[in-house]
């Protein structure tokens, strides 16, 4: 987005017809009949055009408004709208600052608290009015996707000052029952004891816990497949091998996307969104062509463009801003460093019917597809290792693991580093929290098994592995539950991908 440095009144007219159409808007999102059936037969070129110019007003509201953003645009040059992130943004400006009118009030307001998964967990300001709207938002989402097929949710986020857990369960009291567990697992299983197989269950968690729930079920032999079970993940990426591990025992399985930088319901997988990303699974024509050269499969969702407006920059990194008024502290073109991209669905339904694929006939479980843009997310950009020129995923790992039944049935979580030897050479190293004792023979498969399949999934590894073979040997650690890395510091929720 271009700046200007003042608004015009022919401008401010523009914005005064806006903020009246975003209050339609929000009307709308409130009530799931009028929504879907908008968005049904909204013409994606004219949603484009509603969310850049809601995103402009946005930016002029913060300029006149936040004393922090006003500082920070003030700092720049260019004719573009800056980027903001947690270092030129966050860091730099207090809390305060940050929100309208330069304090926080006084009622009305939660803290929320971001993993750490980074390092230094951060307090996020939210008016009730904007967390009023985001479950409004993952309330529509899971009607979209589960339908009235759940009676109970059993919301196993980790609870307390994290943005996810107590919202998540708070926007699905308007759907179901909902009870707040946590990640207990002793708990969920005497909560499906107690109610029994006559109800139909949605469990919310983290994508690795909820397949731990099934382990747990195997290990103890919890009737598991007596339930009627779906899944809602979110809080990190989730591999089609996971997917197709967890549907063994859950009838659907969907993730959400969000990020307590911007906010939860940024956007969720549909049925849709699935179909496509499983075709390009089994298809890499399909897979290049609609989402470019990258190795990886990206998790591949979609969004409400009413409410934010996404954008992509050169380092095909994702650039937020939080169209709506009622943001207490405004993100404006936010930048989390999740790399992927985006596209309106005429032009993926284009795409797709050039490949010879109906985007109607790929997925026939929802009465009706959503005329919503998508959004894919290979990963966040700094949780990438590179050894000899060859960029190394999280995801690459997370696929090679679930490809493989009797490695994905005895890990629970997983790790990766770059190991620098004493002849000053470096050596990609990966780190696995197992089931099982570890023996030599066991390293020796994850040490094939990643190798292997590196070469097969990875061009830029498999380019450097012919080169530099020596090199790129991985070190396999192998570790028992709770050990090394994979000991849980205080405060920590989400796994780390990355070991410094």
């Amino acid at each position: 987005m271009k700046r200007n440095k003042k608004i015009s009144f022919i401008e401010r007219l523009g914005f005064l017809a806006l903020m009246l159409r975003d209050i339609f808007a929000f009307l709308i999102s409130l009530n799931y009949f009028l929504f879907s059936n908008i968005m049904r037969f909204a013409s994606t070129q004219y949603l484009e055009k509603i969310s850049a110019a809601s995103a402009r007003r946005a930016y002029a509201r913060a300029l006149r408004k936040v004393p922090a953003y006003k500082n920070f645009i003030g700092n720049f040059k260019s004719d573009l709208i800056p980027e903001m992130d947690k270092e030129n943004y966050i860091k730099a400006y207090t809390p305060e600052k940050r929100c309208k009118h330069g304090n926080i009030p006084g009622h009305k307001v939660m803290i929320d608290e971001s993993s750490g998964s980074t390092g230094t967990p951060f307090n996020w300001i939210r008016s009730l009015d904007e967390r009023r709207q985001s479950h409004g938002s993952i309330s529509y989402f899971v009607n979209y996707c589960f339908g009235k097929n759940v009676d109970i949710t059993i919301n196993a986020f980790s609870l307390g000052a994290w943005a996810t857990g107590l919202n998540m369960g708070i926007a699905l009291e308007r759907n179901t029952i909902v009870k707040n567990i946590g990640p207990d697992i002793e708990k969920i299983f005497k909560t499906l004891e107690f109610f029994g197989p006559k109800y139909r269950y949605l469990i919310l968690g983290y994508p690795p816990f909820v397949k731990q729930i099934i382990d747990e079920a195997k290990a103890r032999n919890f009737p598991l497949q007596m339930y009627t079970l779906n899944a809602l993940v979110g809080g990190e990426g989730m591999s089609e091998g996971l997917r197709d591990y967890l549907l063994s025992y859950f009838q659907e399985v969907y993730s959400g996307y969000g990020a307590t930088d911007i906010e939860i319901g940024i956007a969720g997988e549909t049925p849709i969104s699935v179909a496509i990303r499983r075709l390009a699974r089994d298809n890499d024509d399909v897979r290049k062509s609609l989402f470019g050269l990258d190795s990886r499969l990206p998790m591949v969702f979609q969004y409400n463009p009413l409410a934010h407006h996404i954008e992509v920059n050169e380092k095909s990194e994702l650039i937020f801003t939080i169209n709506r008024g009622n943001v207490l502290s405004p993100r404006i073109r936010y930048n989390i460093h999740d790399q992927g991209g985006i596209d309106t669905y005429t032009h993926m339904k284009d795409k797709l019917s050039d490949l010879g694929f109906d985007i109607k006939s790929l997925e026939e479980k929802s009465k009706f597809h959503l005329n919503l843009p998508f959004m894919w997310i290979y990963g966040r950009s700094d949780f990438t290792i590179s050894v000899m020129g060859a960029n190394i995923y999280p995801e690459d790992i997370e696929q090679i693991i679930y490809s493989d039944a009797s490695l994905s049935e005895i890990t629970r979580s997983f790790c990766q580093g770059i190991v620098h030897k004493e002849d000053h050479s470096v050596r990609p190293a990966f780190y696995f929290e197992i089931t099982v004792p570890s023996t030599k023979e066991l390293g020796l498969k994850f040490q094939r098994s990643i190798t292997e399949n590196l070469c097969r999934i990875n061009a830029d590894f498999r380019e450097a592995w012919a080169e530099y073979h020596e090199t790129l040997i991985p070190e396999i650690h192998l570790y028992q539950m709770g050990e090394g890395p994979f000991k849980m510091r205080p405060g920590q929720i989400k796994q780390k991908r990355v070991l410094a």
